[in-house]
């Protein structure tokens, strides 16, 4: 009976680990330990010691979460860029200095260029990383030929409703708005908004803010740049400039096919010379916009209109333009054609019948008529 139970006993005991099975435990354990270490420690020095690598690249995912955007201006530096990151709220942790030094580091100290950023607030590291890959978003701003000031007005507000009417008007009198030479011949115009709106090149701008400042000084620029050198070449005066203008402008409403806006302007210039009445349907319907009300036809009732800019009983160019330009009849204006038309008349695709004198401006009239 005593044997049978030290045999059972020894059948139920464990078998006792040796010393060299602990150790080799201790040293497997102390292995991974040591590893996690090392990749913390690599990890930190990466991330503390500025060091890129494609492998904690990998390794570290880019922050997700809800994003915001951050302005970057036209022109600036690494470091100023990373001072705006900063004060708009994407920098959280780190210093302006530690996000350029990664800008300089990943080389978005030369590719940065102004617009919009949508990032996820974040360290200086993780920031720039989100940087190497986004593209900025600019707004979009749009000047259509053709509009006169109200027009225009209404157009950039619903464009955004930050540009009002008198925020609009205001920035038009702000010199510094303007490129330096366009200065010295806006000094000696009309000192009004409606004198200056017409110096913005119609175009669709792409620009980093879309406040009224900013339009006119993309749009005045643009204009510039187009002109200048014809400008220039030519000597033209600020009085030049300002008679130009009104004629592009009234040629801008007038004519629907470019290829015809070298005669009109000819044709008026005809007509200036003879102090003949210029006639001109647009100006009419433009005395009555400034009266409130909106034409879409010009009858023989409304042109008794009692304004300055009603062309059929006031002789002379109009004091003011009456829309904005584009590139074609501005090139008309200060480019007019040498002919000997002194009428004109539409027809039923738009093109004009021109003539030299009234009777056959009367045959041209019954022609154009016989079409409709």
């Amino acid at each position: 009976m005593q044997n049978n139970s030290r045999s059972k006993n020894l059948q139920n005991a464990k078998p006792k680990k040796n010393g060299r099975q602990r150790t080799g435990k201790f040293l497997f354990s102390g292995l991974i330990l040591s590893l996690f270490l090392l990749v913390t420690a690599a990890t930190v020095y990466a991330y503390y010691l500025k060091i890129p690598s494609e492998f904690w690249e990998e390794m570290i995912p880019i922050p997700e979460g809800n994003k915001i955007n951050v302005s970057i201006e036209s022109g600036m530096t690494a470091s100023q860029a990373a001072r705006a990151f900063e004060i708009q709220g994407a920098l959280e942790k780190g210093t302006p200095v530690q996000l350029a030094r990664w800008f300089i580091k990943f080389g978005i100290d030369k590719k940065i260029r102004a617009g919009h950023y949508s990032v996820v607030p974040s360290d200086a590291w993780n920031l720039a990383r989100q940087l190497r890959t986004a593209k900025p978003a600019l707004l979009k701003a749009q000047i259509l030929p053709g509009l006169d000031i109200f027009a225009l007005t209404d157009s950039l507000e619903n464009q955004d409703k930050q540009i009002t009417r008198q925020k609009f008007a205001e920035a038009l009198m702000r010199d510094d708005n303007y490129p330096p030479a366009m200065r010295e011949f806006l000094s000696e115009l009309p000192d009004d908004e409606y004198t200056r709106y017409v110096f913005l090149m119609p175009e669709t701008y792409m620009l980093v803010e879309r406040t009224a400042d900013e339009i006119i000084n993309a749009a005045s620029s643009a204009w510039w740049k187009h002109w200048s050198e014809f400008i220039n070449l030519h000597s033209f005066t600020a009085k030049d400039l300002q008679d130009a203008s009104v004629i592009a402008s009234m040629i801008e409403r007038e004519v629907l096919h470019d290829t015809e806006c070298r005669t009109v302007s000819g044709v008026i210039q005809n007509r200036l010379k003879k102090n003949m009445l210029l006639q001109i349907d647009a100006t009419v319907v433009y005395a009555w916009r400034l009266k409130g009300r909106k034409l879409t036809r010009v009858l023989n009732k409304d042109l008794e209109v009692e304004s300055p800019y009603n062309t059929y009983r006031v002789t002379g160019l109009p004091p003011r333009p009456i829309c904005v330009p584009g590139i074609e009849a501005w090139g008309a204006a200060l480019d007019p054609e040498s002919n000997d038309f002194y009428y004109y008349v539409a027809g039923k695709d738009g093109y004009h019948y021109f003539a030299k004198n009234y009777k056959d401006h009367l045959r041209n009239i019954k022609q154009a008529r016989s079409e409709k």
